[in-house]
């Protein structure tokens, strides 16, 4: 696939999970640091987003996210496309620093 055709594309991952009990906030730990160790950034509290390159890759991080799930709470996945995620509205806020700093055709630099 050519750099021209190549299909960017943004995996978000929403999750409310509980910290009640040690065991739950190990649980949530594991799980948050998972996602930061495999590329993703921080939208908001509970809301995780990275950049990935066309189906297969989405394929690739949905079977990880399945291999690192917590035993309990609610997470949800929602994949979009670049010009889809570029069209989001901000409403209230500032956009994150790596919102502003990187662009997707930044991303690949080899």
């Amino acid at each position: 696939m050519s750099e021209g055709t190549r299909r960017y594309m943004r995996i978000l991952v929403f999750f409310d999970l509980p910290v009640v009990t040690r065991a739950e906030r190990r649980a949530y730990t594991q799980f948050r640091r998972f996602l930061l160790n495999d590329g993703y950034d921080m939208i908001q509290f509970s809301v995780y987003g990275r950049v990935l390159n066309g189906r297969d890759a989405e394929e690739k991080h949905m079977q990880r996210l399945l291999l690192n799930l917590p035993p309990d709470g609610s997470v949800r996945v929602l994949t979009v496309t670049e010009k889809q995620y570029a069209s989001m509205k901000l409403l209230v806020g500032m956009p994150l620093f790596q919102e502003k700093a990187v662009q997707a055709q930044q991303i690949l630099l080899f």
